[in-house]
């Protein structure tokens, strides 16, 4: 919660009670002990409360218990619930009162205490109160209020904490992705396993098909196609030789690879994005900060009244002048039990998010509800974001004296022995409109530039212009459409056959259906647009072209995406990144408001505090309203908790008593305390429509 608050061991945060975190968790991690813990207090004395509500509410009623008996096994019943469950409240309760910071706990704390504090008198000396405080044959006990507000405190912390451990949930995530050992080739040549902690820059590595990359550094030999989304974005798998770059964690698709680490334990790319999205996610000013000031201000006056009224009640108040001093400061006390205060934004927030599941939207937090509302500008990554994320086939050209449709069937035979997504995209419109196949016969990848083969006898080529200019193919009269193609953002392949240019095949990344919709909807609602990818400059503004989007950032990083979200800020602007990748976690850590793909990867979705279940970037619309209408509910909420605590802290201390001779006994105060949390709910459960469908 406080950035600020920085130790060498466990412990809890002097300033707002809660348990510290790691800076940054291990792979190791469990569930939080803490949520553990609590979770623990609140089944085990859940049903203690359970009895001891049923007995204050209707025990009057049941002939089989007298007063007296029901009195005591309130007691007996609500003692673990406060001494037990509560404990961790009290120590927090204490630490606020000894450092000063008074916060929630002070409240919380103070109310339980009192109310337990006030009953267990009234339990063991009930001949101190005046009659007019006693109703059902007792005086009036109040242990269902402080055994209630444990329980709701309870469950409030373990809904809260079980938020808080999907932010470490996402860093883990990021750290297994990472390798475990590496295959290390000696200076005599013959190789061993070791575990990636021992790989030394310099070293020479082997990565086999279908391995991930031990860490980062440069090819020396080999060829093979790298799938790079999960650290760039880029879409497609990037054919990497001699001297090209590689980065840790990527996947190698085919071919094997010898290479040379440059860069090793937290200098790679893996374990600065790590760093970036635990930096950001604690760089989050606290959403807490202002509730805390008003709660400490909030605490400090109901404890001054709550001396004050003590003091004048049994300085000048009518005999018994000191029972009146502590009943009508207990009475200012449990009016202003943080019950309703408690509720206030909680159940907002549960109302809130339910509905918003509905409409296929997953807030993480409060904290992303309220942000959300404040946004006035949107970055949208394009591969899985605003396009569906895999290639499709878009389509196939014939050169003079050739048919398109023999193009697209000569090409699918021939990439029948590829494992390229391009290849994959090729081959399954083929068969989709039903096309013969032949067998392809010598097939040959030609080194990520494209590939060789003979079909029904016939040599083949399928590749980009550099296999052309190899094989000594003329496509001159191709290129005015691929180039036409490339500007619309698709992949451009040449078909040769015995030597001659026969046609060409385009495959791209199609937009979502649901995108032109969503950024026109996004527009009417004033926010910005911006795209940022790690896709080429070509594609990204070709799409951003057929969008509608002004601003293009192509080719960056994920440190570049961080930076251009925290340039934006620093302008004033409160920025929101919708995104799908691991690559775009630390975007979506650092941004006001992080927006995941639920079709993208987990690591995306642990790190942004709003997924959208579907992909659909209408989703954001639909939450912004959920974000506004729920905000509005909880200053609606906080109003009602304050105003019944103005209303009846006044009346507590008994200022109506000179002129009415009224007072309100802790019973009335347990009421109208009651009264605000049954406000409260009735008015949260408006949320429930509103929103759209998704």
């Amino acid at each position: 919660m406080h950035p600020e608050i920085i130790r060498d061991a466990p412990g809890t945060c002097p300033k707002c009670g809660m348990a510290l975190e790691p800076m940054v968790p291990s792979v190791e991690d469990e569930e939080s002990p803490e949520l553990a813990d609590f979770t623990r207090r609140f089944w085990v004395t859940l049903p203690a409360t359970l009895v001891v509500l049923a007995l204050a509410m209707a025990g009057h009623r049941w002939g089989a218990l007298d007063a007296a008996t029901r009195t005591w096994i309130e007691l007996a019943l609500s003692t673990p619930v406060v001494a037990w469950a509560a404990a961790p409240f009290f120590a927090r309760w204490a630490t606020s009162l000894r450092t000063g910071q008074l916060n929630m706990w002070t409240l919380i704390g103070t109310g339980v205490g009192a109310a337990y504090l006030y009953s267990v008198v009234a339990t063991v000396a009930p001949g101190i109160f005046p009659p007019s405080f006693r109703e059902h044959g007792r005086v009036g006990v109040y242990f269902e209020a402080a055994a209630v507000i444990v329980s709701l405190t309870l469950l409030g912390q373990m809904l809260e904490l079980r938020a808080r451990s999907q932010t470490s949930a996402a860093i883990r995530a990021l750290l297994r992705l990472a390798p475990k050992t590496a295959r290390r080739i000696r200076a005599d040549g013959s190789e061993e396993d070791v575990e990636v902690s021992q790989v030394h820059v310099g070293d020479r590595l082997r990565v086999r098909p279908g391995e991930n990359v031990p860490t980062d550094g440069r090819v020396e030999q080999g060829h093979s196609s790298v799938d790079e989304s999960m650290i760039t974005g880029e879409s497609l798998p990037v054919a990497k030789g001699p001297g090209d770059p590689v980065i840790g964690a990527t996947l190698n698709t085919s071919g094997s690879l010898v290479m040379v680490a440059g860069k090793v334990g937290a200098d790679t790319m893996l374990s600065q994005i790590v760093q970036l999205v635990a930096n950001a996610q604690r760089s989050r000013a606290p959403m807490q900060r202002m509730a805390d000031v008003v709660s400490y201000w909030f605490v400090l006056a109901v404890l001054s009244i709550a001396v004050l009224t003590f003091f004048a009640w049994g300085l000048f108040g009518p005999e018994p002048a000191w029972v009146y001093a502590v009943l009508n400061s207990v009475a200012v006390l449990i009016i202003a039990c943080p019950c309703a205060l408690g509720l206030a934004t909680p159940m907002s927030i549960m109302v809130a998010t339910g509905r918003a599941a509905g409409a296929g939207v997953l807030f993480r937090d409060a904290e992303a509800i309220e942000n959300l509302r404040k946004v006035d500008t949107l970055i949208v990554d394009k591969t899985g974001t605003l396009t569906e994320g895999r290639p499709a086939f878009r389509t196939a050209a014939g050169a003079a004296g050739w048919e398109a449709g023999e193009v697209l069937r000569l090409a699918a035979s021939l990439d029948q022995g590829s494992e390229h997504p391009l290849a994959a995209a090729i081959v399954n419109e083929a068969r989709e409109r039903g096309l013969a196949l032949s067998e392809a016969e010598s097939f040959e990848s030609a080194s990520g530039i494209g590939v060789r083969g003979r079909v029904a006898g016939k040599a083949l080529d399928l590749g980009n212009h550099a296999l052309m200019a190899e094989e000594g193919v003329d496509v001159g009269g191709l290129l005015p459409q691929a180039e036409s193609l490339r500007a619309e953002g698709a992949s451009v392949m040449f078909l040769a056959v015995e030597g001659r240019a026969a046609g060409l095949v385009a495959v791209a990344d199609p937009v979502k259906a649901s995108t032109p919709a969503a950024l026109e909807e996004l527009r009417q609602a004033g926010l910005r647009l911006i795209m940022a990818t790690g896709d080429g400059e070509t594609t990204a503004r070709a799409v951003a072209r057929a969008l509608g989007i002004d601003e293009v950032h192509g080719e960056v990083r994920p440190q570049d995406k961080a930076d251009l979200v925290a340039a934006l800020q620093q302008q004033g602007r409160r920025v929101a990144m919708a995104g799908d990748g691991i690559n775009d976690a630390p975007a979506l850590a650092r941004a006001d408001v992080g927006i995941a793909m639920g079709t993208g990867t987990d690591v995306a979705m642990s790190t942004g505090q709003v997924t959208l279940v579907k992909g659909d970037l209408r989703g954001i619309a639909r939450a912004r309203r959920i974000s506004q209408a729920t905000v509005a509910n909880m200053k609606q909420n906080l109003g009602f908790a304050f105003l019944y605590n103005a209303l009846g802290v006044p009346v507590a201390a008994g200022l109506l008593y000179p002129s009415f001779g009224l007072l309100l006994s802790p019973m009335i105060a347990a009421l109208a305390m009651s009264l605000s949390s049954a406000s409260v709910v009735a008015n949260a459960l408006r949320l429930r429509r509103v929103g759209g469908h998704a």
